[in-house]
């Protein structure tokens, strides 16, 4: 009798000291929490006499102002180089992602965003462009605070327009699902 008490007793033991580890995780995100996220990218090409160098750069920040919903904002930086003539970029954006597991491990997201980037190249001709992505997402927590994350495809609707009198703008949209537009990046939960 004693030693099926004491299994009993260790049986239960075990399962709120595992109950205690699953609640005290904090892998995924909860309403309230907030994090740093980013991508950064480098490319240079030459063919021929022609070399061209490429750089971005593009922190966010979201909050979660529901257990599924989190505002994110963001800011970012391109600068292009070909040969000795050379553009760079700054832009804003702003807009609101939905996640299905927000809790897991792993999670899917779908999000609505506005941007605005102004371009400047060596001739001062100045390029603003307004934009409206709706990018799928996956985040996987490596740690209890930091995440690998992707965004990919989606919906996504440009007008740009030099800043130049009798300039028009040039629109474009598209909508695609394959891996050719994928972007990696990292994620810190505060």
């Amino acid at each position: 009798m004693k030693k099926i008490i004491f299994t009993v007793a260790a049986l239960c033991a075990i399962s709120f000291a595992n109950a205690q580890d699953k609640t005290e995780s904090s892998e995924g995100f909860a309403k309230g929490d907030m994090y740093f996220s980013g991508t950064a990218a480098f490319s240079s090409e030459k063919e021929g006499d022609i070399k061209s160098d490429d750089l971005t750069l593009s922190p966010s920040v979201g909050y979660f102002l529901t257990e599924k919903i989190a505002l994110v904002g963001g800011l970012d930086y391109t600068s292009t180089k070909v040969d000795d003539a050379k553009t760079s970029g700054f832009g804003l954006n702003a807009g609101v992602k939905y996640f299905w597991t927000p809790a897991s491990k792993f999670s899917l997201s779908i999000g609505g965003q506005l941007s605005y980037m102004t371009e400047k190249d060596d001739a001062d001709i100045k390029v603003n462009t307004i934009g409206l992505n709706v990018p799928v997402g996956l985040n996987y927590f490596v740690s209890d605070r930091f995440a690998i994350t992707s965004e990919w495809g989606g919906f996504g609707y440009t007008s740009a327009k030099a800043d130049v009198d009798g300039a028009e703008a040039a629109t474009g949209f598209g909508l695609g699902l394959d891996m050719s537009t994928i972007s990696f990046g990292l994620l810190y939960k505060l």
